[in-house]
């Protein structure tokens, strides 16, 4: 498949961006190599290979979720820079 520069154009529009002439001849060339090199991957048989989304094999890491007690305001705050009563207390954001 050749990439040609209204490909690019079209492209580019798309992504709303303003590309010059010398941009739009360097990203024809490579687009097109990209895409040969697709095509040129097609010629591999992968007939019995199943599709995996990772090249290794995964698991999941995360554990059962389970029922504890809370740990308490004291403790939770016990690091806090300030606080005001139960509460984290933080700079106004909004004026």
């Amino acid at each position: 498949m050749k990439i040609t520069v209204s490909d690019v154009e079209h492209v580019a529009r798309l992504a709303r961006l303003q590309l010059t002439a010398a941009e739009k001849e360097l990203f024809a060339g490579q687009m097109d190599a990209i895409l040969g090199y697709v095509e040129k991957l097609k010629e591999l048989d992968t007939d019995g290979i199943s599709a995996t989304s990772h090249a290794v094999p995964m698991e999941n890491a995360f554990r059962e979720d389970a029922v504890r007690p809370a740990i308490g305001a004291e403790k939770a705050l016990a690091n806090a820079p300030e606080r005001a009563a139960t509460f984290f207390k933080v700079p106004k954001v909004i004026e």
